[in-house]
């Protein structure tokens, strides 16, 4: 048998590497992210302590998501239909836990806790890592922020790709619309009061096609960003 030349052998070695499946590539568990499982969320992880603080910049980065259900229309009315629709009972004040399960429409689905590295929750990330669709859907996200003190005049500053309402202890208090990108502080709402201890923060993300993610902070009356809370999800908030 002849010898490989150096190319051959080169191109040997790269196409046995491409049907490698790399555990690391595919999350702890090594599976497709095909897979209705936990696969490759890059910036996502479970939260590995009780309670976490906003990063220096004010982010939360941590959050409840349920995964994603059906839904089309970005425009303003076409979303407040959607998120005002009842798909799941107490959908605007339950707060659940890490592998709670809602049936919508005949599926069930899971909310999932999760950390993101980054100041924004990756929502493709999210999706595609469990195997679930990534356009024409909206999610539900929940955190519970609780505050030492009471918190005067501040105000949530978001952003989404691609259109949100937001709801703060039950209260709609922003809402952006269209097909935009994520942007920090695209939506900023009227000042509110946080009260002593817990709070509830609520979004929901209606996506078209592609990327989709979402961030969010309080700023205070300067607008400086507001970091003296904890992130609590065990929290009970009204």
């Amino acid at each position: 048998m002849k010898a490989l030349s150096f190319f051959s052998r080169l191109l040997l070695i790269a196409v046995a590497a491409a049907t490698i499946n790399f555990p690391a590539a595919l999350g702890q568990s090594g599976r497709s992210p095909g897979k209705a499982t936990r696969g490759p969320a890059p910036t996502l992880t479970p939260p590995s302590t009780p309670t976490k603080v906003p990063d220096e910049e004010g982010f939360i980065r941590r959050w409840l998501v349920l995964e994603p259900m059906s839904a089309n229309g970005l425009t303003d009315s076409i979303v407040q239909a959607a998120v005002r629709k009842e798909y799941f009972p107490n959908q605007l004040t339950v707060i659940p836990k890490d592998g709670d399960k809602v049936n919508v429409e005949g599926s069930d689905l899971t909310w999932h806790a999760v950390d993101t590295r980054l100041y924004n929750v990756n929502l493709y990330h999210f999706a595609n890592a469990l195997g679930k669709p990534t356009s024409n859907v909206l999610f539900w996200a929940v955190t519970v922020v609780d505050c030492p003190n009471e918190l005067e005049d501040v105000r949530l500053a978001i952003g989404s790709n691609a259109a949100s309402v937001w709801w703060v202890n039950g209260k709609e208090v922003i809402g952006i619309y269209g097909d935009r990108q994520s942007v920090i502080d695209d939506g900023v709402s009227k000042r509110l009061t946080l009260k002593k201890g817990p709070n509830v923060v609520r979004c929901a993300v209606v996506n078209g096609g592609g990327a989709t993610d979402f961030c969010a902070r309080f700023l205070n009356k300067n607008d400086a960003p507001v970091k003296n809370f904890i992130v609590n999800l065990g929290a009970t908030g009204k």
